[in-house]
């Protein structure tokens, strides 16, 4: 009877004094490792604007409004066209009568997020944008309890916990370096941006993880597009005009603008995709990683100092972001169907973490809870 027994143990944890069994293979998933896998590839499209706005202010460029505006430009021309194909209660128009005021602050959000963050660098220090820009986590989980439902478990804020320690590790290695970048002319003016701009990600961010899980991610998209590009280029011709016509534009200054536009339009597209896997919440910690890959490539790039701690936050937050993935949270109002033609029918296990759970299914993810938590 030992040698079943053994196989039977194979692969799982046994914790609290062999009162409980767990098996690996249902919290190391392929969806989980899909999930690490693709916010990473969100962190290093993050990580490509940053190192090329770091290159344009060597060149003296400083228009965020106008990078913003290219990127919207792209959406509008690819997906905001897609919707004015369509057919039936799916086309632009038809859109536009019934929910145009939820577009238009969801695009005015998200675009009025940007500027504030990016202007916040002129009055506070990188630290503090680093520590602030966190308090997007938080507000997205209110958010998501009181809009979308979204029912988190103890080892979700334990999740969240870990990648907060994992910033300040980050933030930490930061000051030891020396890297205290930004200016402090007016800290809490700047401090208050920062904050603005979290609250606005998250309002963004929410209204994008409803949009796609509900209606459709190309909905989202055109509707981005549309709007977002109305917003930001009003704003550039009011606030911009002069700093556009002092660039001194070569193919250097036109590669850098093409390489953010390229980076940007990549993760508008890409993360609904993502955010429709897991949540917004989710999506924004493994984004977390984003400043630390940007600092990888100054090392090389901008020749910054390197701490371990670096390597050390990557981890932590590594681990606190899977932590919140192998638990799916569950929402008590049940996602309706996406009308996406792209979007195949997902079987249960690939299917939003915010369905209702079934009760076998509950108690085993229950039980697991209890296995991470135990870590």
């Amino acid at each position: 009877m030992e040698g079943p027994e053994e196989g039977r143990l194979c692969g799982k944890w046994r914790v609290t004094c062999g009162l409980y069994n767990y098996n690996l293979r249902d919290i190391f998933t392929w969806h989980l490792l899909k999930t690490i896998v693709m916010g990473q590839v969100l962190s290093l499209l993050i990580c490509g604007t940053a190192v090329s706005c770091e290159y344009l202010a060597k060149a003296k460029v400083e228009t965020p409004m106008l990078q913003s505006f290219l990127n919207y430009a792209l959406l509008l021309i690819v997906y905001t066209t897609i919707l004015c194909t369509r057919k039936g209660d799916r086309n632009i128009v038809e859109i536009l009568k019934t929910k145009w005021w939820k577009y238009l602050v969801m695009g005015l959000a998200d675009v009025e997020a940007n500027y504030a963050v990016v202007k916040a660098y002129q009055f506070t220090t990188l630290t503090s944008i680093q520590l602030l820009d966190c308090f997007v986590i938080p507000v997205l989980m209110v958010l998501s309890w009181f809009f979308l439902k979204t029912r988190y478990r103890l080892v979700h804020f334990v999740a969240v916990i870990v990648c907060l320690l994992g910033v300040g590790a980050m933030v930490g290695a930061d000051i030891i370096a020396g890297r205290d970048q930004g200016s402090s002319s007016d800290v809490i003016l700047g401090d208050g941006l920062v904050l603005l701009s979290a609250v606005l990600y998250a309002v963004s961010n929410v209204c994008q993880e409803y949009t796609v899980k509900n209606l459709s991610r190309i909905e989202f998209l055109g509707m981005m597009g549309l709007f977002g590009t109305i917003i930001s280029g009003i704003q550039l011709a009011a606030l911009e005009i002069p700093a556009v016509r002092e660039i001194k534009w070569d193919l250097h200054v036109l590669m850098l603008f093409a390489v953010y536009a390229l980076c940007m339009y990549a993760l508008y597209s890409f993360m609904p995709v993502v955010v429709k896997m897991t949540s917004a919440t989710a999506v924004n910690l493994s984004l977390l990683t984003a400043d630390l890959f940007s600092l990888f490539c100054g090392i090389f790039l901008f020749h910054y100092k390197f701490s371990t701690l670096y390597s050390v936050s990557f981890v932590i937050i590594t681990l606190g972001f899977i932590m919140f993935n192998a638990v799916p949270t569950y929402s008590a109002i049940p996602d309706s169907d996406s009308t996406d033609d792209e979007d195949p029918d997902e079987g249960p296990a690939e299917a939003s973490s915010s369905h209702l759970l079934s009760t076998d299914r509950d108690d085993q993810r229950t039980e697991t809870v209890i296995a991470v938590a135990a870590l």
